[in-house]
Parts: structure tokens; C-alpha cells; sequence
């Protein structure tokens, strides 16, 4: 018995997919369903119920599920130890965050971390919100980066930074003179939005409640880049983060107006799943980001 064998079970059993953990390991599914059944051999039990459509671990399953999470924790604290003994700062680092974090937050860190620490590959993806904790849930990334972080059992939670929410306007439009503008005067223009799913749509319909406000956006889109695009050609106003549209503002195809008497702000945090190791290269990459890790802060 190798330790390949229970990290593929292991991401069996958290993707409930035989695909899934085929991807997880760069294999087929085929060997993903061979090698458990090589384990089930091993046991002389059966480890996945298979009378059912779901997938489901039988009693014996559960349990060798759970021994091959300790032997995997052990495997890779034993390959951290050995790298902090060494000093070595080496190996990739996964990422998956959505489009506004990824282009426009993240680079500056990314190209300071690649620069002290160059031999770590960092990989991103870009993905949407929902898809980044499935990401950390299954184990496909190390890290995920979101905006309005929800609670989630497994995961743990970092706060990054927090995000200043503007509106912004075509230079031509006509509240693109103002220094300020009441949000109850955003109900008498055309109003671009994130997909109902984003959370800082959900954030800003919130706010729309809060001043008791009927907005419905003329049109809808699942990332920023396309929000600020249909801004740009003057198809209505809307409301981002401050750090998206800098590039836009100097280059004068945008102009950013804030809100009278009150300031809106969207929260970013780090995501990793609870009980992860974090290698040397890991917990470099959390101090280049400014944020202390989870386990060094619960020793203060």
C-alpha cells in the first residue's frame, strides 16, 4: 500500500466523484475505480457502497477514509518539517479566485513572492465565487481567494483586505461631474450589475433594500471586466471596487463618483481548507500577502 492510493481515495470520497479524483491525480477514472477496489483487496472489505446511484462509503469505508486523512496529514507535515529543516522554499502553489481579485489585486503579490521566492511555480484560476470553495473543498487548489467570505465548515478563513465600492460612469454621463452623488439618484439611470449569484451583486442589492430603492440592471454580467466594458460605452452606471477601474480612470475612459455621507466597502479573505499543512512556500505566500496564518495566530 502506497500513500498515492489513499490520496486518491481520499479525494474520492470529499469529490464523490470517480472523475473528479481521476483529475485530482492526473489519472483515468478507470484507475481511480482500480485502485479501489486494489484497497478494498488490501482489506478484505468493501470501502463504497455500490448498490446505491449515490455515492456512499460503507462503515469499514468510512473508517479507512478517515485513517487515510491521518497517514496523509502525517505524510505531508513530515514533508514540511523536512523543507523548514532544509530551508528550502520550493514547489507550486495553486490558487483559484475569482476574475476582480485575480487581475487587479492579485499581481503586485504574486510578482513580489515570484521574485524572492523564485523557485515556487504559482498557478491561478480564475474562477466564480461558488467554484472557488468547491475548489478548497475538494482539494484542487491550496489557496482560494473571494469577496464577502461565507462561513463554511472545512474551510478556513483569512481576512485579506477590504475593497472600496464606487460608481462609475462614462466621462459623458451625467453624473460624471459630480464629486458626490446620492445613492437615491442612481433610480433615474440605467444601472449594469453582476449575476444575481456574484456576491457583490447580492451586496449591492442589499444596499438598493437598505435605501429602500427599486433598481433592476439593464444589464447583468458574471465578471468585471465586461461590467466596466458596457460602462465604457455608455450603457449605464455602475457599482465596483475602486481597485478594478484604476487602469480605466488614468486612461480617462471612466470616471469614479462616491457616494454622499456614506462609504460601502466589499471584504476579501483567504481560503484554505481546515487541517491543511501548510509547506514553507504556503505560509511565505499568506506573509507576502500580509495576512499571519491560522495556526500562528491562535498561539498569540
Amino acid at each position: 500500500m502506497q500513500i498515492e492510493n489513499f490520496k486518491i481515495f481520499a479525494d474520492l470520497v470529499e469529490t464523490k466523484s470517480f472523475s473528479k479524483a481521476a483529475k485530482l491525480n492526473g489519472i483515468t477514472q478507470s484507475a481511480v475505480s482500480q485502485q479501489a477496489r486494489s484497497m478494498e483487496r488490501n482489506f478484505k472489505t468493501l470501502m463504497v457502497d455500490r448498490s446505491q446511484k449515490q455515492f456512499n462509503l460503507t462503515r469499514e469505508g468510512q473508517r479507512i477514509y478517515e485513517a487515510a486523512k491521518e497517514i496523509l496529514h502525517g505524510y505531508e507535515k513530515l514533508e514540511s518539517d523536512l523543507q523548514e529543516m532544509k530551508k528550502v522554499i520550493s514547489g507550486t502553489i495553486r490558487i483559484s479566485t475569482i476574475y476582480s481579485i485575480g487581475l487587479h489585486e492579485l499581481p503586485p503579490y504574486i510578482k513580489k513572492f515570484l521574485h524572492d521566492y523564485p523557485s515556487v511555480n504559482v498557478r491561478v484560476e480564475y474562477r466564480r465565487s461558488n467554484l472557488v470553495y468547491e475548489d478548497i473543498l475538494h482539494n484542487s487548489v491550496d489557496f482560494g481567494l473571494v469577496a464577502f467570505p461565507q462561513k463554511v465548515r472545512q474551510i478556513e478563513m483569512l481576512p485579506f483586505r477590504n475593497d472600496r465600492l464606487i460608481l462609475i460612469a462614462h466621462p459623458n454621463h451625467p453624473l460624471a461631474k459630480a464629486a458626490e452623488v446620492e445613492m437615491k439618484a442612481l433610480s433615474s439611470h440605467k444601472f449594469i450589475g453582476f449575476d444575481p449569484d456574484i456576491p457583490t451583486r447580492k451586496a449591492v442589492d442589499q444596499i438598493f433594500r437598505d435605501f429602500k430603492l427599486e433598481i433592476t440592471p439593464v444589464m447583468e454580467f458574471d465578471n468585471i471586466e465586461t461590467v466596466k466594458r458596457a460602462v465604457e460605452i455608455d450603457h449605464g452606471v455602475a457599482i465596483v471596487p475602486q481597485a478594478t477601474v484604476l487602469q480605466e480612470v488614468r486612461q480617462g475612459t471612466l470616471v469614479t463618483i462616491a457616494f454622499k455621507g456614506r462609504e460601502f466597502t466589499r471584504p476579501l479573505a483567504i481560503l484554505h481548507r481546515k487541517g491543511r499543512v501548510l509547506t514553507p512556500a504556503m505560509k511565505k505566500f499568506i506573509e507576502i500577502l500580509g495576512v499571519e496564518p491560522a495556526e500562528t495566530v491562535a498561539k498569540i
